[in-house]
């Protein structure tokens, strides 16, 4: 059986192979997004705020899983395209329980810590109730949430992306169903949100699951040999995705406190509903990314340069095409977006409208930082894919957020993460042409 990963690609069947993870990842946004939207209308503007108060906590769980998933990824891949199966396998079964015990490290921790942590998260005593109820949940289903992070990349790299497609249109459904159930039926508030998510963390865990041990051929669990190599070399290859979501997390925070400074609460409602907005819509380039990531890696480890030139060719025209698309979209419907969440408060509203106009033009940047960042990770160079996510989400981020408040105000805000793409984008493209001759694929 030929492996998918081998086949010459064109256009048409590079994106129609990336096009389940892009959903996926779509439907990965559509988890947190549909509790905001929930939360927004049948709860109120500070449960909304603390939603984004704990969001730091969430960004480093799905860190860890997107470092092991898209880290081990590579490693598999490479090694499935050198013919060494037995050994993708043995790799593949350590990764997913290194996830899992890390899962259950997070949950006894953060539990045992939590009222420090939502106050150091720079919670207010009328934020602090919201952010308990919806954090202390969030992290009893860590080990699912880290389970399903890692089955997303895990399903492409086995050459399955349509069944991660599958769980995950599953469980995006999952999620609004019982948000719906717990929100607005049973008047749940913030807990019910928090419910909601974690029972759509279950289906993609638990299926994914049971299809590697079922399996027969290609990847499939099996007795692992304990090889503390591989799990570096994971987490060196996909320390960049980690050291996003890192970043990610501390720029929350620095928002959340700015904004508290400068506009309160409804400041900070009003950057949740952008942040996760933006989120939604990056998500295609994190799920095109992570679909043709296992082809790079697999073109690379096989040595097939001519194959991996035509492959990052098609993907370098795909990212430029649907980020002026993105943008544009983004540009003349940001008033429908603050009114969709932000309806029932003017104040949120007229921030959220203000501050999304200037926010999109971060669009026509971010898509060629994140593929850049995947593109490297995919080539097992983690060193540079986590210097381009570090300065993208959180260096040169910091950097605007501490000079241009101070004579923008909220403005400054709006303009941290436009300014920290284009600046990352630059140092983007110059790497691209430095290591050219490093890996002959332009």
């Amino acid at each position: 059986m030929e492996n998918p990963l081998s086949k010459s690609f064109n256009t048409i069947s590079l994106i129609k192979f990336a096009f389940p993870s892009m959903v996926m990842m779509l439907f990965m946004g559509l988890y947190t997004i549909t509790d905001t939207i929930f939360v927004a209308r049948f709860v109120d503007s500070n449960a909304l705020s603390s939603i984004n108060i704990v969001c730091p906590v969430i960004n480093i769980i799905v860190g860890l899983g997107t470092m092991f998933g898209a880290g081990g990824s590579a490693v598999i891949a490479k090694k499935m395209g050198s013919g060494n199966m037995d050994e993708a396998r043995s790799n593949f079964t350590l990764i997913i329980i290194t996830g899992i015990v890390t899962g259950l490290v997070i949950t006894v921790i953060g539990l045992l810590f939590i009222d420090k942590i939502i106050w150091g998260l720079g919670a207010s005593k009328i934020l602090f109730p919201y952010c308990k109820d919806y954090l202390e949940i969030q992290l009893i289903f860590a080990v699912l949430d880290i389970m399903q992070v890692l089955y997303q990349n895990l399903f492409v790299t086995a050459g399955r992306p349509g069944l991660g497609l599958i769980l995950s249109i599953s469980a995006g459904i999952a999620n609004i169903v019982f948000d719906y159930i717990f929100i607005v039926c049973l008047r749940m508030g913030v807990t019910g949100a928090a419910l909601g998510t974690g029972t759509g963390y279950i289906i993609p865990a638990i299926t994914g699951t049971i299809f590697f041990l079922a399996g027969r051929k290609g990847l499939h669990f099996c007795k692992p040999k304990m090889d503390i190599h591989v799990l570096i070399k994971s987490c060196s290859n996909g320390v960049s995705e980690m050291i996003s979501q890192l970043s990610a997390a501390m720029a929350t925070f620095l928002f959340n406190i700015t904004m508290m400074k400068l506009a309160g609460e409804d400041g900070v409602a009003a950057i949740t509903v952008i942040i996760y907005s933006g989120f939604l819509l990056t998500s295609i380039y994190i799920g095109f990314s992570m679909g043709v990531a296992p082809v790079i890696s697999y073109n690379y480890g096989a040595g097939n340069i001519k194959q991996l030139k035509k492959v990052l060719h098609i993907c370098f025209c795909f990212i430029i095409s649907i980020s002026i698309s993105i943008f544009l979209f983004s540009l003349f419907n940001g008033k429908n977006i603050a009114k969709l969440f932000a309806a029932n408060n003017k104040n949120v509203y007229e921030i959220t409208k203000t501050g999304f106009t200037i926010y999109s033009f971060s669009f026509l940047f971010s898509g060629c930082n994140i593929f850049t960042s995947a593109l490297f990770t995919a080539l097992s160079n983690g060193k540079l894919s986590a210097i381009i996510s570090f300065l993208r989400t959180f260096g040169f981020i910091v950097v605007v957020l501490l000079i241009l408040p101070e004579f923008l105000k909220i403005t400054g805000v709006w303009l941290a993460v436009p300014v920290a793409e284009l600046l990352t984008s630059v140092l983007a493209v110059c790497l691209i042409y430095r290591y050219n001759k490093q890996y002959n694929y332009l």
